[in-house]
């Protein structure tokens, strides 16, 4: 039997994974400064494009706290 839909801790499961993003984000950019005479210019790109990703979802994960909030 399916678990009832609980929605009552979204606000904070959406922080979470939003804190979670962003981490991801800055150890991604420290690994870059770290490693970047060893890097090609494809793994600093593929890094890059990574990260705009995380940012598309954390604007998409912050709209969806707004719409938790109505």
């Amino acid at each position: 039997m399916a678990k009832p839909d609980d929605r009552s801790n979204n606000k904070e499961r959406i922080e979470k994974n939003i804190g979670h993003t962003l981490q991801n984000m800055d150890e991604a950019n420290d690994y870059v400064k770290a490693h970047s005479e060893e890097m090609s210019q494809e793994e600093m790109n593929q890094i890059q494009e990574k990260n705009q990703r995380r940012e598309d979802s954390i604007e998409s994960l912050r709209e969806e706290i707004k719409d938790e909030g109505k």
